[in-house]
């Protein structure tokens, strides 16, 4: 008698638990195809861009990378010109953005009353909302012209002369070029690095820093030491996510570099990155080797993210290393 009381108890804990194994192997079934689909749209772009720039890596090969020639005339194309924009406006934009964006968020977190982190935090959310054309606008018509009259001049007076960043700064004051495309990115990234930085920092346990601040330690030691620690893989992540940006950016970009395909050592001077050559060019693209040059630029740029972050993806692996060995 027990054991047939037993037995049936059995079947119906089964017949419970049969529904919630169904919706696991769903729910398990969703997440596969999800993350397969990612694969495969991946792929798949890459697969187009290999398949529309044929023509021109058949025609010009790994030396499309190393030319610095672009004459739709001739149908002679080279991507020097736009890689070299591309990598120098966003190094610009990471040296000035980085280092603010990681102030203004340790500000809010760690430091700003209370009445004053709301109003900071739905400033920075307002500036990633706005649109890459109304930065690009006012980069145009207010930046550039204040940047020409009374930045440029300076830099070219003081800095124009020193030994080995002079060249940098020569130049006549025309407002559009490499540097200022570059402080124009720095401004559209910020508010995305900080924004991601603010929400890593703020998932720190306030038990951590009031045990670091009850052993003595300052507020820098406890951002350094326990801070930055905890959410190094956050704020690789919204570094990572603001080069992105940086790299991919077009129409702000287009609208104050200038536009040029020549390679200046001067900051000052006018220039191209990749997007802004493809969203400058690509409705004037007449023959199959302009246009696959073009699509051409495209996967170059693919490429260059895909560089970027798998630097910082092993990045990380080596701070995670570093860390297992210390303790």
């Amino acid at each position: 008698m027990e054991q047939s009381v037993t037995a049936g108890q059995n079947n119906v804990s089964a017949g419970k638990s049969q529904p919630g194994i169904l919706g696991d192997r769903i729910f398990r079934g969703i997440t596969q195809v999800s993350a397969l689909f990612i694969v495969l749209v991946v792929f798949g772009i890459v697969g187009m861009l290999l398949y529309d720039a044929w023509p021109a890596i058949h025609k010009f090969g790994f030396g499309f990378l190393t030319s610095k020639e672009w004459n739709p005339v001739a149908e002679q194309f080279g991507a020097v010109s736009a890689i070299f924009g591309t990598l120098v406006t966003s190094a610009i934009a990471m040296v000035i953005g980085v280092p603010v964006s990681f102030g203004v968020a340790l500000f809010i977190t760690e430091l700003a009353p209370a009445w004053l982190k709301r109003p900071i935090g739905t400033a920075i959310e307002l500036l990633a909302a706005i649109p890459s054309i109304i930065y690009g606008l006012w980069g145009l018509f207010v930046f550039a012209p204040w940047f020409a009259d009374n930045v440029e001049p300076w830099l070219t007076d003081n800095l124009g002369n020193w030994p080995i960043i002079g060249p940098l700064f020569n130049g006549p004051p025309m407002g559009i070029g490499i540097l200022t495309a570059g402080i124009i990115l720095s401004v559209m990234i910020i508010p995305f690095m900080a924004a991601v930085m603010r929400d890593v920092f703020d998932s720190v346990p306030a038990v951590l820093k009031e045990s670091a601040h009850g052993l003595g330690s300052t507020t820098w030691e406890v951002v350094w030491k326990v801070v930055l620690p905890y959410t190094r893989v956050g704020v690789v992540g919204g570094v990572m996510l603001g080069l992105g940006r940086a790299l991919g950016e077009t129409m702000a970009v287009t609208f104050v570099i200038g536009n040029s395909h020549d390679i200046s050592a001067s900051l000052l001077m006018p220039g191209n990155t990749i997007s802004s050559t493809l969203a400058n060019e690509f409705t004037e693209a007449t023959g199959q080797v302009y246009m696959s040059s073009l699509i051409y630029l495209g996967l170059v740029l693919f490429a260059i993210t895909f560089v970027v972050l798998a630097l910082a993806k092993l990045l990380l692996l080596k701070l995670n290393a570093k860390e297992g060995k210390k303790s």
